[in-house]
C-alpha cells in the first residue's frame, strides 16, 4: 500500500498531520458510511477530515473529498444537520502526530519514521493522555520536515465532455 495522506489536526495553535483516521472508527461502528471516491493511490479512503482539540475533546470540523455519485463530501454527507464540529464520542484509541525531520521513509501506510511523534490518547472523544516519543535525529540536514507523501497515482475523474462522448 502506498503511504497515506494524513487527516489533519488543529492543535495548540498548529495545523499537524495525524497518522490516523479517526472517521473510519465511526463507520465500523455502523455510521452512515457514504461511499467516497478515492483521488489517488495516497487517499484509498477518499477523504481527508479535519479535527480540532479543544478544550480536551476532539471534534470533527470538516471533510473532503469526492463521493461516487460525482458530488463533494461535507460534514453534512455524514452528519446530517451538522456542518461546524461533531464531537468524535465514538473516538477511544491513540493519535500518532509525526514531527521534526524524516528519518525513514516508509511507502505503506503510516509507517514512516520521524524524529519525534506526539502521542494523543482518547476514550470516548476526551483527551486523557499525551506524550511525546523520540525516535532520533536526522543527520541529514535537508529532511524533509513533518509528515509528507513520498509518491502517489492521482486517478482522473472522467469531466462531463469525457461522460457525454462516452
Amino acid at each position: 500500500m502506498t503511504a497515506q495522506i494524513g487527516d489533519l489536526l488543529f492543535y495548540q495553535g498548529e495545523r499537524l498531520t495525524m497518522c490516523n483516521a479517526p472517521l473510519g472508527a465511526y463507520f465500523r461502528l455502523g455510521g452512515v458510511y457514504p461511499e467516497f471516491e478515492p483521488s489517488s493511490t495516497a487517499l484509498i479512503r477518499g477523504y481527508v477530515a479535519t479535527w480540532e482539540l479543544l478544550d480536551g475533546r476532539l471534534y470533527l470540523i470538516a471533510i473532503q473529498g469526492c463521493l461516487s455519485d460525482g458530488t463533494d463530501a461535507s460534514l453534512e454527507s455524514v452528519f446530517p444537520g451538522y456542518s461546524e464540529r461533531v464531537f468524535a464520542h465514538w473516538y477511544s484509541g491513540r493519535v500518532r502526530v509525526p514531527r521534526g525531520k524524516l528519518l525513514k521513509y516508509v511507502h505503506a501506510g503510516y509507517a514512516s519514521v520521524y524524529e519525534r511523534d506526539l502521542l494523543l490518547d482518547f476514550e470516548r472523544g476526551v483527551l486523557v493522555a499525551s506524550m511525546e516519543k523520540h525516535n532520533g535525529v536526522s543527520d541529514n540536514p535537508n529532511a524533509p520536515e513533518g509528515y509528507g507523501v513520498g509518491a502517489l497515482t492521482v486517478f482522473t475523474r472522467p469531466g462531463p465532455q469525457q461522460e457525454a462522448d462516452d
